[in-house]
């Protein structure tokens, strides 16, 4: 009779084959035709401002777990993902050296702080933004300026944009907004709204080259093949994205704004496909998630229409990811045969009864 070797060992007991690097490498690939047109539209100091940000996120995580005597992990891509993110948050024109800094926070403050991947509360890439925006304002502001007369993003629709709303001194299209909703804010004082400007003339841009804003604002149509490609492939639930952006499209059209105009334009769909949906900062729970997604839809809604920041898409997931834990304390996932667990329960119950 054929002997069998038993192998003990503890759970799990049945593995993905999926793996933290063939993960981050899939979002990386997601990411590539977003990073890519960027530097087509915002030319060669959008290489550079990914370049450092990279390379700040890879330094800071090798110095720590250098000093942490860890195994160093460069090469799961997590930490190259984070420096991506962080570069696709950061206006075009901004100092390559402050991108640089960012990357380096991002990473060390942002995540091996708190011991390392798994383990951190809030997106690190985010922080990174964070303390860049706190930090250099001005800088920040002053990378919106104009950058793209040249190619795709030089056409009559931009140019009309452009005479209409003084885009070309830092007003993206979400601040140009603001403007319009409220003439008392406008160069043209009480003259009014200005002429030729309204929600629906920036649709193309934002959809195929919008030369204002952050580097992974250059075409939201990009921004969602890259998103359907990643939940095809699992990679991301696909309930943070949908249920973010149509809460925010939802409450946007209930105060008479124009929801697709405000889905399309700023952070709202980078941070809710490629941000919001980081396995360790989101609930682990699929009612927890759409919980989540709701509370970052709301949470933006407010900060963008009644905050001076027109945008509130970074704050709102930092807010949310602080959140995560008591969603998942009070939002369980169901484990493998609860539902018959109660079941049997109930049955106990019923036969004692009868007894």
């Amino acid at each position: 009779m054929e002997a069998h070797r038993l192998v003990l060992s503890s759970s799990p007991h049945i593995r993905e084959r999926i793996t933290t690097r063939s993960i981050m490498f899939q979002v990386i690939l997601a990411l590539m035709p977003v990073t890519i047109y960027s530097v087509v539209i915002h030319g060669v100091h959008a290489f550079y401002i990914l370049f450092f940000s990279v390379a700040g996120a890879l330094l800071g995580e090798y110095m720590v777990q250098v000093v942490r005597r860890v195994r160093v992990t460069l090469d799961d891509g997590s930490a190259f993902l984070t420096g991506l993110l962080l570069a696709l948050t950061l206006p075009p024109h901004l100092p390559a050296w402050i991108a640089f800094v960012g990357g380096l926070v991002a990473t060390t403050l942002g995540k091996q702080v708190f011991g390392g991947l798994g383990h951190n509360v809030f997106n690190p890439a985010l922080v990174g933004r964070a303390v860049v925006f706190v930090s250099w304002a001005s800088h920040m502001a002053a990378g919106y300026a104009r950058s793209a007369q040249i190619g795709l993003a030089s056409t009559s629709t931009h140019r009309l944009i452009e005479k209409a709303v003084d885009v070309a001194n830092g007003a993206t299209p979400l601040a140009a907004m603001k403007i319009v909703y409220d003439p008392s804010t406008s160069a043209l004082g009480s003259a009014g709204v200005p002429k030729g400007i309204q929600a629906s003339t920036y649709y193309k841009p934002l959809l195929l080259a919008n030369p204002w804003g952050c580097l992974g604002e250059v075409s939201a149509i990009l921004l969602i093949i890259g998103g359907l490609y990643l939940v095809a492939t699992r990679i991301i639930d696909w309930r943070i994205p949908v249920f973010y952006v149509g809460t925010v499209a939802v409450l946007t059209a209930i105060v008479g704004r124009d929801p697709l105009f405000y889905v399309l334009a700023g952070g709202l769909l980078i941070g809710a496909i490629y941000m919001a949906t980081d396995y360790v900062t989101s609930p682990l729970a699929h009612g927890g998630r759409i919980i989540y997604a709701i509370g970052l839809g709301v949470v933006t809604w407010l900060m963008r229409f009644w905050s001076n920041n027109p945008e509130g898409v970074m704050f709102s997931i930092l807010f949310m990811n602080g959140l995560t834990p008591i969603i998942d304390r009070y939002i369980f996932p169901h484990g493998y045969a609860r539902g018959r667990a109660k079941g049997r329960a109930g049955e106990g119950e019923g036969k004692k009864g009868k007894s």
